[in-house]
C-alpha cells in the first residue's frame, strides 16, 4: 500500500493479474486495498471506507452483482461508488449493474488512461456530494450543526444509550426576549447575537460526545450522552452564566447583552419513553423557566 494523495481505491477481482495491473495503474495516486472475493470486499469496504470500489462482475461463489447488493445494504458502505470492471459487453448486463447501483463501467481489457479518468471522476463526484451533504447538516448563520444534523445524532445516541442502559440528557435553550432585541438593535445585530450565543454554548460543551445544534430561530439544543440530571443541570447553568456575562459587540462599537432560559430533561431510553418525549420534556422545562422569570435553568419533573 502507498501513501494516499487523493483518496483510496478497493479493487475486487479473483484474478491476481488484474489486481496487480490495476494497482500499478493507480498506486501512484491512491491508497490501494484489494480483495479476491465479495465477502472480503464488504469487510474491507466497511473497515477502510474507500472512495471508490472497482468490482469485477464474474467471480466464483459470489459474483459482482451479489457483492454490490451487499455493499448497498451496508449502512457503512452503501454510499461508496462502485465501478464494475467487466469483459461482459451486452446491454442487459450493463443495465442490471446500473439498476443495482453501479456508478460506472470499465471494460476489459482496460486502458490505463480510462481507468485513471473514471476513478478520478468518481472521486471528484464523491467529494462534491460529501461537501453538499456536510452543508446540508450545518446552520448557515451560526456555522454549528442544524436541526437535521441533530436528528441524526440523537437517533444514533438514543440507540446506544438504550443498548448500554446509560443516561441521555437534553438541553433546550431559548434566548430571552429576542424579538425585543431585534426590534431595538435591528435584525443584523440580532444575527450577531445568535452567532455569539452559538459560540458561547458550543465552547461550553467540552466533552467529545456532547453535541450542540441550532434548533430554529432563537432556540438551540444540546445532546449530552452518558450524562445524568445533576451533571446536565451543571452544564446548563454554566451556559446560562457564560451567556449572562458575555458582551456582544455592535457595529457602532458599543456592546449589548442577552440572557438565556434553559430546559433540561434526562432519560435512560427504554420501552416507556421516546426521543419525542425526551425533547418535549425539555421543552416543558424551558416553558417553566420562561414563566418563572427567564434567565434560569429548569428541569422536567414527570408527573
Amino acid at each position: 500500500m502507498t501513501k494516499s494523495k487523493k483518496g483510496s481505491v478497493l479493487i475486487v477481482d479473483d484474478s491476481n493479474g488484474n489486481i496487480i495491473a490495476l494497482t500499478d495503474i493507480l498506486k501512484s495516486e491512491y491508497t490501494i486495498y484489494a480483495a479476491k472475493n465479495g465477502q472480503k470486499a464488504v469487510e474491507l469496504a466497511e473497515e477502510f471506507l474507500p472512495n471508490v470500489i472497482l468490482l469485477d462482475i464474474v467471480m466464483p461463489e459470489m459474483d459482482g452483482y451479489e457483492t454490490i447488493a451487499m455493499l448497498k445494504s451496508s449502512e457503512k458502505a452503501k454510499d461508496i461508488p462502485v465501478v464494475f470492471i467487466t469483459s461482459l459487453n451486452n446491454f442487459e448486463d450493463e443495465e442490471k449493474g446500473l439498476e443495482l447501483g453501479a456508478a460506472d463501467y470499465i471494460s476489459k481489457p482496460f486502458s490505463p488512461a480510462i481507468v485513471k479518468l473514471r476513478v478520478g471522476n468518481q472521486i471528484k463526484m464523491f467529494e462534491l456530494l460529501h461537501s453538499i451533504e456536510q452543508l446540508s447538516l450545518e446552520d448557515q448563520l451560526t456555522g454549528i450543526p442544524n436541526r437535521r444534523s441533530f436528528d441524526r445524532q440523537i437517533s444514533r445516541e438514543w440507540k446506544r444509550a438504550a443498548r448500554d442502559k446509560t443516561f441521555l440528557s437534553i438541553l433546550l435553550m431559548d434566548i430571552d426576549k429576542f424579538k425585543a432585541y431585534n426590534d431595538t438593535y435591528g435584525h443584523q445585530q440580532g444575527d450577531t447575537a445568535l452567532q455569539s450565543f452559538a459560540k458561547i454554548f458550543d465552547k461550553t460543551l467540552k466533552r467529545p460526545g456532547d453535541f450542540g445544534a441550532r434548533w430554529g430561530g432563537e432556540e438551540f439544543i444540546a445532546l449530552l450522552p452518558d450524562t445524568d440530571l445533576k451533571s446536565a443541570l451543571g452544564i446548563a447553568e454554566q451556559i446560562r452564566k457564560n451567556t449572562e456575562t458575555a458582551e456582544i459587540l455592535c457595529a457602532d462599537g458599543l456592546t449589548t447583552k442577552v440572557t438565556v432560559s434553559i430546559g433540561v430533561n434526562t432519560y435512560t431510553p427504554g420501552d416507556s419513553n421516546t426521543i419525542d418525549s425526551l425533547i418535549s420534556g425539555a421543552d416543558a422545562a424551558l416553558y417553566a423557566a420562561k414563566n418563572k422569570g427567564r434567565n434560569r435553568v429548569c428541569y422536567f419533573n414527570e408527573p
